[in-house]
């Protein structure tokens, strides 16, 4: 598929699927015309990819654990550098943090919608008295 396709089934635009391919995240094959072409596989890979980057992974740490993404298997795993782990811990450290924050926030949000829709009923009961 072109790369306009690949844009719109995979939500991720085609300035970024370029980007990750200068960043060497993603490896289309050419066609004899030069045109990128893209297998069916990187529909899913490109929204990893963009998810991956979105959570505040750099692209450098992001092609070192492509391979294991891609096959779903750690044992492919080329040899990682161990500051590229502790990278990793708390990355994931972060990561859990917000999710309990969001969580939260999550909480305080259904509390204030739960609030104004019981205001909402007194004051409909209290006009139709």
């Amino acid at each position: 598929m072109r790369i306009g396709e690949l844009s719109e089934r995979s939500g991720v635009s085609a300035r970024l699927l370029r980007y990750y391919e200068e960043q060497d995240l993603l490896k289309p094959k050419r066609d004899n015309s030069g045109y990128r072409d893209y297998p069916e596989s990187m529909v899913s890979l490109a929204a990893q990819i963009r998810e991956l980057i979105e959570s505040g992974l750099t692209t450098e740490i992001i092609r070192q654990i492509l391979p294991c993404v891609i096959e779903h298997n750690s044992a492919i795993l080329p040899r990682f550098p161990e500051h590229a782990v502790a990278q990793l811990r708390e990355h994931q450290a972060k990561i859990a943090a917000r999710i309990c924050c969001l969580t939260a926030t999550h909480g305080a949000i259904d509390s204030y919608l739960d609030a104004v829709a019981k205001r909402q009923e007194e004051m409909l009961q209290a006009t139709n008295s």
